[in-house]
């Protein structure tokens, strides 16, 4: 049987699909997508908490650079395969340059639960991941349509500051800091009801995703199956990077599940903001009705197996 909670994002996928009246408020979300993400960057922080002189900056750094390599490759695949406009194919790179904070809280959650052995900087991927991406597509769009204005320190900036990277970036802050002594009192909130605001959350991605994929607008044919293919393609990169670093099983395994994954918060944002041309419809097609439930439902048990057998457990 799946994680208990992959079972809320299939009941909210299967009332979206069914046009139930269930709807989450979106107060609720946005509360629990702040938790979320706080209590996801509060853990990496304490594991952090007095083994920071043991991080490989090195590791910290091929992360990163899988997230400059990612969309760059991925990009003349969505130009002259998928035939997207220029716009839409910087666009969706950047999305799948970029990585899914839901996703990486259900593999981090099921690497727990599974016992394996996980790296304290493992939390930091989500955030190293994340930003390099959506910079260099930016930056590719303005260089390609030789746009001047507003340097790459403005793409940095409003990167920076968004509520994601605030919010894991406090929290590995204060989790280092405080360690788990220090945040004992909000443990039974946070650390404890982990997974049940887990579950909420992606009760939401189901619905979510109903919505986007009802109806399925098959005249984009080539990007579902672009979508359907390729998180089973990036994980691999996950796994072999990770293997070849030497990370231990689960730091391996979170790191394939987010190289899997696709933006549908952080990326849409940006893009919307800095290529109008782009259709962020169609990203979001892609990134939360294909790609983030094959991974929920498909992916993430598949690239355990994998994981398992590459490290012989």
């Amino acid at each position: 049987m799946p994680d208990v909670v992959i079972a809320f994002f299939g009941l909210g996928l299967l009332a979206g699909l069914l046009k139930s009246d269930l709807r989450v408020p979106e107060s609720t979300y946005e509360t629990l997508s702040i938790l979320l993400m706080l209590t996801l960057g509060l853990k990496g922080g304490m594991a952090l908490h007095g083994h920071t002189d043991q991080l490989s900056f090195a590791e910290l750094g091929l992360v990163i650079g899988l997230g400059l390599a990612i969309p760059l490759a991925l990009y003349p695949i969505l130009k002259k395969v998928v035939r997207l406009s220029q716009s839409d194919a910087i666009s969706i790179a950047a999305h799948y340059g970029s990585v899914s904070a839901g996703t990486f809280a259900v593999v981090y959650a099921m690497t727990e639960q599974l016992g394996w052995p996980l790296k304290p900087e493992t939390t930091l991927y989500l955030v190293l991941l994340e930003l390099p991406s959506i910079i260099v597509m930016l930056w590719l769009y303005r260089r390609l349509n030789r746009d001047k204005t507003g340097g790459s320190g403005n793409i940095l900036l409003e990167a920076l500051t968004s509520r994601g990277v605030i919010l894991l970036g406090g929290g590995v802050l204060i989790g280092w800091g405080y360690g788990a002594e220090g945040l004992a009192s909000l443990s039974p909130v946070l650390m404890q009801g982990f997974k049940t605001l887990l579950a909420l959350f992606l009760l939401e991605m189901g619905l979510c995703t109903a919505r986007v994929c009802a109806p399925l607008p098959l005249s984009h044919w080539r990007l579902l199956v672009f979508a359907a293919i390729t998180p089973f393609v990036l994980a691999w990169v996950g796994i072999i990077t990770g293997h070849a670093l030497g990370l231990p099983a689960g730091s391996t395994l979170v790191l394939a599940g987010l190289c899997a994954s696709a933006s549908y918060i952080a990326a849409p944002a940006a893009i919307r903001a800095a290529i109008p041309s782009a259709n962020i419809g169609v990203a979001m097609l892609a990134s939360l009705g294909v790609t983030f439930p094959i991974n929920l439902l498909i992916g993430l048990n598949l690239y355990r197996q994998w994981v398992a057998w590459i490290y012989g457990l």
